[in-house]
């Protein structure tokens, strides 16, 4: 699991579609990407507070010391493209979505991972942004906890931040509340859900997904009641379609049009809404919330039909970069063009793939990112 990354590299290659209909590309196979656009001179906001699993740790796991190595992103050949060349906590081959966004809003990569910081230094810290993200986790506080033995929940990360904020004493408001909150976490509770091998006793789908979103709405609430005013946040794509999934699919006979676990993939297409109505109701309650969400399972629909990722460089959506059907250690074998693939190890994407979803995210037009793109929302 080590918080299951697979909807995210299932909204890269789409969000990439998106940007270049945005720039008014052909839609055909052979268009060639847009020019991307570059870091912001400078910072858009002042303070970026990343929240969620592994599409967006950047090295908490590694400080837990009771964190099992299935949850951690310690060892080759995880950063092999990033700048060290060396494994940082990541779960990519270089810079992962928290990264990729936060340079489009000016930062030179991710905050710190909040585990990493002295005690003394939080509050300095603050001032410029923490990551709080923890690989397996999800909105309920149970899960990862069987596979990863120590993680941060959701619950845990809030808290952290909410303590953080103590620290940083009178005056803390006018900067957090306009500073971004950004949060990728979903996933992993539909992994385990959706698992044949340890079902649900007396399953019942719709009351699991309320379940989440009455979750997600309470982390919300509390976040907002802190001090945070500008969300963005992102609902788990067709998490069937990574390649750990797409093997489960097979084993158990379970197959959508994609070729993935339709199990899983019905799960995520039921959550958006929901997910996207608690928003819009939320924003309603709380005075000068504002959010933007992404849409990944309508974008990951586009991307897996036929022809869907074609002219677009990452031409490989079914199989991992690093060991391909097998796991991805320090005597796996790599891809030959790792930009070409969408997915780096069985759960999680490249840093291709991964920097195409952070265009898109901040500069979507529109289609699947509502009711605004991150860039008009850290200009609010």
């Amino acid at each position: 699991m080590a918080g299951h990354g697979g909807p995210f590299a299932l909204v890269a290659l789409c969000v990439l579609k998106l940007a270049l209909r945005g720039a008014g590309a052909s839609d055909g196979p052979s268009s060639a990407p847009a020019p991307a656009p570059g870091p912001a001179p400078e910072r858009l906001v002042p303070a970026i507070f990343v929240f969620g699993d592994s599409t967006v740790d950047v090295g908490n796991n590694n400080k837990l010391p009771d964190c099992t190595p299935a949850c951690r992103a310690n060892y080759p050949k995880y950063g092999v493209d990033y700048p060290s060349h060396e494994p940082t906590g990541r779960f990519s081959n270089g810079y992962n979505l928290a990264d990729q966004l936060a340079q489009f809003l000016g930062f030179d990569e991710s905050p710190p991972a909040f585990q990493s910081l002295p005690e003394k230094g939080i509050a300095r810290q603050m001032k410029n942004g923490i990551n709080f993200a923890s690989g397996g986790s999800g909105l309920q506080n149970k899960t990862g906890q069987k596979l990863c033995g120590q993680l941060l929940c959701m619950a845990d990360q809030v808290e952290k931040f909410t303590s953080a904020v103590e620290k940083m004493g009178k005056g803390s408001g006018d900067l957090l509340s306009r500073s971004l909150f950004f949060i990728s976490v979903g996933s992993n509770d539909l992994f385990e859900y959706t698992d044949p091998d340890s079902p649900p006793p007396n399953r019942n789908d719709t009351a699991f997904l309320e379940s989440l979103v009455a979750y997600y709405r309470g982390y919300l609430e509390d976040l907002h009641a802190a001090g945070a005013r500008k969300f963005s946040i992102i609902s788990p794509a067709l998490v069937g379609c990574c390649p750990s999934q797409r093997a489960i699919a097979k084993k158990h006979d379970d197959i959508d049009e994609f070729g993935c676990f339709g199990a899983a993939n019905n799960l995520s297409r039921q959550l958006y809404p929901m997910i996207a109505s608690m928003l819009q109701d939320l924003s309603r309650d709380r005075a000068g919330m504002n959010y933007s969400v992404c849409d990944s399972a309508t974008m990951a629909e586009m991307i897996f039909k036929p022809g869907g990722g074609a002219g677009f460089d990452l031409t490989v959506l079914d199989t991992a970069c690093c060991g391909g059907a097998g796991k991805c250690n320090s005597s796996a074998k790599l891809c030959h063009n790792r930009d070409n693939y969408m997915f780096w190890d069985s759960y999680h994407p490249t840093k291709a793939a991964s920097g195409l979803a952070a265009m898109a995210l901040f500069s979507d037009p529109g289609m699947y990112v509502h009711p605004i793109n991150v860039e008009a929302l850290a200009e609010l």
